[in-house]
């Protein structure tokens, strides 16, 4: 019996580094990541091995394998489970299982060459390649990995996620309610809070478009630390308040679960019912792609739901203030923001204040009462022929952030502008993806 016969190489996700941030599953063009409350994990039946997920990970939680045999190959219902990694197989073990040879887990190339062969081995079967139909529009396939060309150097993973890696102490200065909803229906504790926290003299450099991790404190419901939450930086890089040594959240508290039943979330209603003056355990930062362009007259589309408006808020921002020190020739702003309604989109009155020859602003409102559904990607429909314009201008960004259940129609909206207005959206799409264009961050 072969090795190729009895063993494979599973891709495995490091429970102890990942950060939740949902950035491998949302680009794998196979569907072969998914999770639950606790744990990403990956399919090793889907799995084809094409490495799309390794280096948009921000923590390289991603980039573990483990040689197993397949028979005894590592199930979903375990990984969801972990804590942290098992240890690997000793060459005893995997021998006992008919190896002669045991490949060992070596650099990214080398783990993607053994996975391609295995995929290509019809005596390894649970290396299944998934193939996309050609008339779907999978909008992994789209979003870039890379950064825009001008964008500035990010700094990322200075405090680690692992529990013996250090991490930083930040203290809260300002926590402010950015949504009117709750206060509306007499529930003063269903809202979006918009939360400062301060470094003081500890160097922690960010820039548009990046993230932190917050640990919340005490323990879950197994005995275990609980893992870091996700949240993008709602600030400009020379902080919140410009040349301090801060930054913002913009953090909505969890009272329900996707399904609607009700849960408290662990790090949004500690983070949304901090005081002045609390300290907080941060990690990170994190982020290498999802940044904003800087050269002159760049453009920049966003397109967002509910708290996916941080990191828009900390481009607009960054780019109002340029304007006002006269020092940048900024191109077009273009913001559409999604909510259910408006008392439930963050920061609706300072974004009305906002002067419209800086930022071109389109609201979409889906449960607004007398009036129909619509959503950003119709909003974007709307404006094809400006949407249009942008496409084809290779100085124009797009940035998606907010429910994972708008990206396949925000995608699908750019491809039909792009062929109504006579373009080709191969062309165009391949160029969103290899020129660091169109940004996806959905959860």
């Amino acid at each position: 019996m072969t090795t190729e016969a009895t063993l494979i190489k599973q891709h495995l996700i490091d429970p102890e580094i990942c950060i939740r941030c949902n950035t491998c599953e949302a680009i794998c063009p196979v569907g072969a990541i998914t999770h639950d409350s606790l744990n990403y994990v990956v399919k090793a039946d889907i799995c084809n091995g094409c490495m799309d997920c390794i280096s948009p990970c921000p923590t390289g939680s991603i980039d573990n394998w483990r040689m197993v045999p397949k028979a005894q190959a590592y199930s979903i219902e375990e990984q969801l489970k972990w804590y942290d990694l098992p240890a690997e197989l000793s060459a005893e073990e995997l021998a006992a299982h008919g190896a002669d040879v045991v490949p060992q887990a070596g650099a990214a190339q080398e783990t993607h060459a053994a996975l391609q062969t295995a995929a290509s081995s019809s005596s390894l079967s649970s290396f299944a390649v998934s193939t996309p139909k050609a008339s779907d529009v999978h909008s992994a396939q789209f979003g870039a990995t890379l950064p825009p060309w001008s964008a500035a150097h990010a700094y990322t993973n200075l405090y680690g996620p692992k529990a013996q890696e250090k991490t930083i102490t930040a203290s809260v200065t300002g926590n402010l309610r950015v949504t009117e909803v709750g206060l509306l229906e007499g529930q003063q504790d269903y809202d979006t809070h918009h939360i400062v926290l301060d470094f003081g003299k500890l160097p922690f450099p960010v820039l548009e478009g990046q993230s932190i991790g917050i640990i919340p404190p005490g323990l879950d419901a197994n005995g275990k630390p609980h893992h870091a939450r996700q949240y993008s930086v709602a600030s400009p890089r020379n902080g919140e308040r410009p040349g301090h040594n801060n930054l913002s959240l913009t953090i909505k508290r969890v009272l329900e679960d996707h399904d609607g039943r009700p849960v408290r979330g662990v790090a949004s209603n500690f983070m949304c019912d901090l005081q002045v003056g609390d300290k907080v355990q941060v990690i990170g930062p994190f982020g290498a792609s999802f940044l904003m362009p800087n050269h002159p007259k760049s453009h920049i589309v966003m397109i967002c739901t509910g708290t996916g408006s941080a990191p828009m808020r900390a481009m607009t921002e960054w780019r109002r203030r340029l304007r006002a020190s006269g020092k940048f020739e900024g191109g077009k702003l273009m913001l559409f923001f999604g909510a259910r309604s408006p008392a439930e989109l963050p920061y609706f009155g300072p974004l009305n204040k906002l002067p419209k020859d800086f930022i071109d602003t389109e609201f979409a409102f889906s449960r607004e009462v007398g009036k129909p559904k619509r959503y950003v990607q119709d909003a974007l429909r709307e404006r094809a022929a400006d949407i249009a314009l942008q496409l084809k201008d290779p100085n124009s960004f797009f940035y998606v952030c907010g429910l994972k259940s708008m990206e396949e129609g925000v995608v699908m909206a750019l491809r039909d502008i792009a062929l109504n207005a006579g373009l080709d959206w191969e062309q165009i799409g391949a160029a969103l993806k290899k020129e660091g264009r169109l940004h996806l961050e959905t959860y």
